[in-house]
């Protein structure tokens, strides 16, 4: 049976071509899997699971719960990382879509392989204010407090970070928003070298073969979703990279 795993979607009102593009997929593709993993920045943002019952902007979800639950119905095995734009979904989402949410890093044994799951944004550690910034909205504290607000100005705060962080993109180097070298290094160490790092993020996707205290392991990155999409399969013992043609 084939697992698919993907990441980088931003799926958004804005994208619908995106959107019907991934439905599509699910139909013809994912259910006939085992098991779908989605390693983050599933939707372009994300402010709290009770976006669902607006009328307004719940709407557009609908479908994509709905797809999901009834995979998941089908007996295929659903799983959700936290991206950097979506680290707010909570288990209010993951029950409407009959997933499992997912801690990252993520370790798992796949197609004969141990293969390390993670978004990837933790890897970038070159990005210091960015890091900074993750360290703040990931305590339960800044989450509480945020979600205690109501849902006009959280809508309003992720409109002005998402205008902030497409500011700094225009101004920063691609080799600082990448991953570290040494901070793949000490995951894969801290992991007990497993065969993959498998990880989204980036939207540089492509496959990196390194030796690492002795021991061969590969860096594996997926792609973002646009008029293509990078994801990978993992079947029998072999974990390929396809590119989906979504236009």
């Amino acid at each position: 049976m084939t697992t698919w795993i993907i990441s980088d979607l931003h799926l958004c009102a804005q994208r619908p071509a995106v959107t019907q593009a991934f439905l599509h997929w699910l139909r013809t593709e994912v259910a006939k899997a085992e098991a779908l993993y989605i390693l983050g920045d599933f939707v372009e943002v994300w402010v709290g699971d009770d976006i669902l019952a607006d009328p307004q902007h719940g709407a557009e979800f609908v479908p994509i719960v709905q797809a999901l639950r009834a995979l998941s119905a089908q007996g295929v095995r659903l799983y959700l990382m936290h991206g950097n734009r979506d680290f707010l979904i909570g288990e209010g989402f993951a029950q409407a879509c009959g997933l499992q949410l997912l801690p990252d890093p993520a370790l798992l044994e796949l197609g004969g392989q141990r293969i390390l799951l993670s978004h990837g944004d933790a890897l970038c550690t070159d990005d210091v204010a960015y890091q900074q910034f993750r360290a703040q909205v990931r305590s339960p504290q800044w989450q509480q407090a945020f979600l205690s607000q109501p849902l006009a100005a959280r809508l309003a705060f992720a409109a002005q970070a998402r205008s902030t962080s497409a500011q700094n993109k225009a101004v920063q180097t691609m080799d600082i928003m990448d991953v570290n070298a040494e901070a793949v290094v000490a995951q894969l160490r801290a992991y007990d070298y497993p065969d993959v790092l498998l990880h989204g993020h980036t939207h540089r996707p492509g496959r990196h073969p390194l030796t690492v205290d002795g021991y061969q392991c590969e860096r594996v990155v997926l792609g973002d979703w646009h008029d293509t999409a990078v994801v990978a399969n993992i079947n029998h013992a072999s974990c390929e990279l396809q590119t989906l043609t979504l236009s």
